[in-house]
Order: C-alpha cells, then structure tokens, then sequence
C-alpha cells in the first residue's frame, strides 16, 4: 500500500471511507485539518471518515535528542512530510488555476466573435436604414401614412417640375421692384420694441405676406398669431405638448412643428390636421415655392415631405446624422438640410438623391437660400460668422465675419441684404454686384434670437430672447 499524497509506504495507514484511498495519517489529518476534504476526490472528508488499517511495521525508536542520527532522520521525515502535502497542494492549485485560465480564454474569445457579429449588424442595419423609408406615424384625423419610397409621387413631381420651369426662367431677368428698399433706406432703419415678453424662450417668428401678423411660440407648447400693427395677440394655438421649435406660414395658414415631432397646421386659429411622422424632436420646417409641399427635418434623423393639398405624407428620406435646419432653393428643385455633424446636404426633391454636401465646422443653426439662385448662406452654432456657399462651385466662397454671435440669417426677396440676428444685435449685409463686395448698411444693438424682413424690405422685425418683438422702421 502507498500513501495517495505522499507516494510513499505509510506508516499508520488509514483509508477514507468515501474514495477508498490509503493515507498517512498524519499527512491526512494535516490536510483535512486546513482543507476539510479527501484530496484527491475534493468530497468532504472529516477525521471520523478515516479506517485504520492493520498492517504489518517495524516500531521506530524515538530519537532523544537532535544530536543523534535517528532525531536528525525523524525531522527530515516530517520536514519532507510537510513538502510533500506543500507540493500536492500547489499542484492541485496549478490544475485548478490552468482550468479557469482555459475558462475565460473561451469566454474571452467568445465575446470578441459576439461583438464582432453583433457590429457588423448594427452597421448593415444603419446603412440600410440610411437607404429605405419606413411607416409614418398616425396624422390627427387617424389615417394612416404608407410611405412606399423616397421619391415623390407622379402628381408631386409634376409640380415641381412646372414651379421650377416658371421660377427660373424669370429668374435672371428679374428686376428689383420700384418701391424695394435700397442701401439708404436700410441705414436709416431704428429699432423700436412694441411689445413685452410674449411667450417666453421662443425661437420662432414667421411673418406673413401682409407683414402685420407674427407667428411666435413658446417653451410651454403653446404659439399665437400677433398683430404688430395692433400690438395684441389674435390667436393662441396649441401645439400638444412639448415646445414650440419652428413655424411659417402656408398662404393664410399657420404651420408649427414640436420637440415631441408634431407638425401641425392651424387655419383661423383651429388646427385642421397634423402629422406626428418624427420619432422624436421636429426641429426645423421650410415650405415649397409651389406652396403645396411642406418639409420638416428631425433628430431622427430623418425629413419628410407632405402633401398640403392630401394632407398625407409623400415621402420621409433617413439620413446619417440628426437634422437641424431646413430651406428649398428658391426654384423648389433642390432642399437643404443641415445636420449636427456639420454638413449641408443638398437633396433633389423630386427623388431624393443626396445632389451635394458642404461642409461646416459645427452643427447647423439656421439656413437661407439667396433669390439669385446661386449662393445659400448658413450659421454654425457658436460662430460669428456667415458661410456663403455656391452651389455651382460646389463651394464655401465667403465669410463673413459679423464679430458677434449670429444664431439666425435670412435674404430678402431681390438677394441683394442679408440680415443676421444674435445675442449682441442685429447686422445687415449687402452685397454688391458692380464691386462684387460686401458692405455692412446696419448695426444695432438690439439683442435677438431671429428676425423676418418687413414688406418691400422697408422694415424688419425681430424676436428678443424674452420672447417680445422690435420692429425696425424708418420713423
């Protein structure tokens, strides 16, 4: 018989009762004592478990002291008794450890190939999404909108192409009306508050075609139609929750889109119907030249285009970044959408077709085609310049530095002024085409969020960051 630990011929031999294996039992007790298990088969293993075997042996004298050669013997038994179960223990420690090194190399390498398929995934999943359309939300009356493909309907396109044929073709030929402002009318300009805080931390303000009636809205959901002329608001119309984030006007009806992605359309201060396509904040609208097609742009990244005339939604176009600002070219062939990463993407209406990107420096604030056709101008968000793009040059060809914060731009009718509005005031631009320079015709102090050109260009309105409205005039 062999010891199981030790290798050796025991001594006091013992046999557990649960494994059967033979043992020193002093090497035994020892290693139940620290352990409190069998050590080969790991089972819980007590001192009453232990058998004592008979068996024959030779009585050792006990050494009396150290100097003699039989004590010296008995202390290197038991110093190589103490290695020996030193040594299994490590050893089994060695199998254990090697175990779970093995455990979590698989586990490890297990994961890699998870997160490499669950990658390749997400990214075949946002390039699709980049590529196909998908199921607008319920319109408030409760019909459904089935958006089949990016380009618009035969009807739609038809308009587009007949607005387009009919604006460009007068277009260069356009002389500037009679009774528009010239540079010395806009120096002449002074500001004028007729109103207090109207609806608090707006950003909205859409002037109609009289020049008279003020589309505004709020933080608290809530937007009104206010008569500068009567300095009283006329309408209060609700969005449904969320803020007020843009608005215009389509002919004589109110248009308001919503940080909880509602587009809602008002006609004489009641809403006629609406559209909650948006998985998420509405936060920018701009209409067609032909006044029958409306665009909203989202953080979903995402912008749609609805039929006025069905009040459907004709086609929602997925991008690869959240949208922030939105404008058609003044020809309505061609819509702008400026994104949070920076870029300008310019798309053909009619198919959506990504036509062209410029690229900015930050996320867009605000967008403004000029009439000339040619140039678009946009704002960078925490820059006190204006980028002039050429969309025939494909190509940043100004900045202009208005030395202050610039959060909202807009060319009047003839692209001969553009105004911008900010925190410090509000600047006029005018660009020249007999010098081909820019010229500054105004400066005021007067803080402001946006602003609107008045009729013939004769005035101009703009919005506080306390929600009331200065009007500039020549009075």
């Amino acid at each position: 018989m062999l010891c199981a630990i030790s290798g050796e011929s025991p001594q006091t031999p013992v046999a557990s009762r649960k494994s059967g294996n033979v043992f020193e039992r002093r090497l035994i007790e020892a290693y139940i004592m620290e352990n409190g298990t069998d050590p080969v088969t790991n089972e819980e293993l007590t001192i009453d478990d232990l058998i004592d075997l008979k068996s024959s042996h030779t009585v050792r004298p006990r050494p009396p002291t150290l100097t003699s050669i039989p004590s010296l013997l008995s202390v290197f038994q038991n110093e190589w008794d103490a290695l020996a179960l030193e040594t299994y223990t490590l050893k089994q420690q060695l199998l254990q450890t090697r175990q779970e090194l093995s455990t979590a190399l698989y586990q490890h390498d297990a994961a890699v190939r998870v997160i490499a398929r669950l990658s390749r995934e997400r990214d075949e999943a946002r390039d699709a999404l980049s590529k196909v359309t998908m199921n607008g939300g319920p319109v408030a009356n409760g019909d459904s909108m089935q958006i089949d493909s990016q380009e618009l309907s035969e009807a739609l396109a038809a308009k587009v192409d007949a607005t387009q044929e009919r604006l460009s073709k007068t277009r260069r030929k356009r002389a500037v009306p009679e009774d528009w402002a010239d540079a010395d009318n806009i120096q002449s300009l002074k500001s004028k508050k007729i109103s207090g805080s109207l609806y608090p931390g707006s950003r909205l303000l859409a002037l109609d075609k009289s020049g008279d009636l003020a589309l505004l809205g709020g933080s608290d959901g809530v937007a009104g139609v206010f008569s500068v002329s009567q300095n009283e608001v006329l309408q209060t119309l609700k969005g449904g929750g969320g803020s007020i984030t843009d608005g215009l006007w389509a002919a004589d009806r109110a248009v308001i889109a919503t940080s909880t992605g509602n587009v809602k359309i008002f006609d004489g201060g009641s809403e006629v119907f609406g559209f909650s396509a948006h998985a998420g904040k509405a936060a920018s609208i701009a209409l067609h030249p032909s006044g029958e097609i409306l665009a909203s742009v989202g953080v979903d990244k995402s912008y749609i285009f609805y039929d006025l005339e069905s009040s459907k939604v004709a086609t929602q176009v997925y991008t690869d970044s959240a949208l922030t600002a939105a404008a058609f070219h003044p020809d309505g062939h061609l819509f702008a959408a400026g994104g949070t990463d920076g870029q300008i993407k310019v798309f053909d209406v009619k198919s959506g077709a990504n036509v062209a990107n410029f690229e900015s420096s930050g996320p867009i604030q605000s967008l403004s085609f000029s009439e000339n056709g040619t140039w678009l101008a946009s704002v960078t968000e925490g820059e006190n310049s204006i980028s002039i793009w050429d969309l025939r040059k494909s190509a940043q060809i100004k900045s202009l530095e208005i030395g202050s914060l610039v959060s909202g731009i807009r060319w009047d009718y003839t692209g001969q002024f553009l105004m911008a509005a900010g925190p410090s005031g509000v600047s006029v631009q005018q660009y020249s085409k007999a010098t081909k320079e820019w010229t500054e015709l105004l400066r005021s102090g007067t803080e402001a969020v946006t602003g609107e050109w008045g009729p013939r260009a004769q005035s101009i309105v703009t919005l506080g960051p306390d929600g009331s409205i200065t009007e500039f005039t020549q009075s």
